[in-house]
């Protein structure tokens, strides 16, 4: 039997129901004057431990922040793989398996057809970057840049939260076929680690809810979710005391289930509606009928981005079929790297636009990621708030140059641009700073300040984006 309760054993010397007489130099467990040393990989007992914490030395210190997992957050955002590099890698893996003999045809068929997506000219390189820019912006447009405006106007808190809430709808609604897709795939491993005498069933729901998810029949799979798959999963759990995967699936399909109702459409025009009496400034959304409503929220340059964005489908397929194992050990391994790099942000909300830009480019590779802060401030006199500026950084692996990063600040029409490379790209500064400005200029965006300068260590996004370290415009989540 499990021991769920902790009860274990009595350690001699430590256990003051029998131990009457501690050893000489030994110290009691109810010493309030030993200070533990914090550890984020064991739990240790409470003392009276009086040093400040403080969010701003959170990225530097080596002990666990005891209010919020902030720095946790920090220190995984500094122990996070470079992106470039490990899709790098798993692209090498791509082109070994496909020239592999043995290799099933259908797989072989996917891996060439990613591929192919890399290699582009210069006018598909254009529309694949604003694909990837639409596509990884959910709250864009002007309905969202309206309610922006709104929520940072207004000093009602009812006003904030019906935005909010509507935010919330909206993220679920928009996102209900890949939640439909994550309900089937984890239904299908719970189903692989049923008994045989519990898979006949499930596997008819399964195909049931398969049916309702591509017919779009929200009330029907909810119906089908709550009333039948939820109960048969919780009361085998129940009857064999499963504690381990079975649950830990069901924990998260339940998660999803949540999701999935929150995103009805019919929830998300109550909550728009509910916008139109939130103030003067949104009082023309009322107006709307439900007609122009429905194909506002709808027809949206995300929407049409995302139906779209065949690579990031295909990535996530590969992703998908690599995670669980069926391309081999070390492509499990790179992408699990790729996974980890990508969704780092997810834990704790950061105000970054994350973006990957994999291509070959007149017969050089070259694997890019960008992170993009449309909101940032320059620091003024004596650390004061400054002007907004938008504040780029750019990582790249080129084929027979290396690794070359760039940050690109633009701010009322002036550039700041920094880039970092190997010998190949300083030994060649002045002409690429010549050039970079004569692209600046050629664009309207008079270069302020360009340089460029050797590659010491890779560059860290709290170093690029300081917001991030002071926790200005991040979510502290409390423990």
């Amino acid at each position: 039997m499990p021991n769920l309760l902790g009860v274990t054993n009595p350690v001699p010397n430590y256990d003051n129901t029998i131990n009457n007489r501690p050893l000489p130099g030994a110290q009691r467990p109810d010493n309030s004057l030993v200070q533990n040393v914090a550890d984020p990989n064991r739990v240790v007992r409470p003392d009276n431990r009086t040093e400040q914490q403080d969010a701003g030395n959170a990225l530097n210190s080596g002990s666990l922040r005891y209010d919020s997992n902030l720095q946790v957050f920090l220190q995984q955002l500094r122990e996070m793989p470079e992106l470039t590099a490990e899709l790098s890698k798993a692209v090498t893996l791509f082109q070994t398996m496909v020239s592999a003999p043995g290799l099933d045809a259908g797989v072989a068929q996917e891996l060439a057809s990613l591929l192919q997506m890399f290699r582009m000219d210069a006018e598909e390189f254009r529309s694949f970057f604003l694909a990837q820019v639409r596509s990884g912006t959910r709250f864009g447009g002007p309905l969202f840049a309206l309610l922006r405006q709104a929520y940072q106007r207004s000093g009602s808190e009812g006003v904030r939260d019906a935005i909010l809430a509507f935010a919330k709808r909206y993220s679920d609604f928009s996102s209900t076929e890949h939640i439909g897709r994550h309900m089937l795939d984890m239904l299908r491993q719970i189903s692989d680690r049923l008994p045989e005498s519990w898979k006949g069933q499930l596997s008819e729901m399964i195909g049931q809810l398969k049916n309702g998810l591509a017919a779009g029949d929200r009330a029907g799979n909810l119906q089908l979710l709550q009333g039948g798959i939820l109960p048969y999963l919780g009361s085998y759990i129940s009857r064999f005391h499963d504690l381990g995967s079975v649950r830990t699936f069901l924990s998260m399909l339940m998660l999803d289930v949540a999701r999935y109702e929150n995103g009805s459409e019919e929830g998300l025009m109550m909550a728009f509606r509910q916008l139109g009496a939130c103030g003067d400034a949104l009082a023309g959304l009322s107006q709307l009928d439900d007609e122009a409503a429905q194909k506002l929220l709808r027809d949206n340059s995300f929407a049409q981005a995302a139906e779209s964005n065949q690579f990031a489908q295909q990535l996530a397929h590969m992703a998908s079929r690599a995670l669980r194992g069926e391309l081999g050990t070390d492509m499990r391994e790179a992408f699990q790297e790729i996974v980890r790099a990508m969704m780092v942000n997810e834990s704790v909300f950061m105000p970054l636009n994350h973006l990957l830009m994999p291509l070959e480019y007149e017969g050089k590779k070259m694997y890019s990621e960008f992170w993009v802060d449309p909101d940032a401030e320059e620091k003024g006199e004596n650390g004061q708030q400054g002007e907004r500026k938008i504040q780029f950084l750019f990582k790249m692996d080129v084929e027979s140059l290396g690794f070359v990063e760039m940050t690109l600040a633009a701010a009322k029409g002036r550039v700041d641009v920094d880039v970092y490379g190997p010998s190949g790209v300083t030994d060649h500064s002045s002409v690429i700073a010549e050039d970079l400005l004569e692209i600046l200029k050629s664009h309207g965006l008079p270069g302020r300040n360009v340089r460029v300068l050797e590659e010491k260590r890779p560059l860290t996004l709290t170093e690029v984006f300081p917001d991030l370290f002071e926790g200005k415009r991040s979510i502290n989540v409390k423990i």
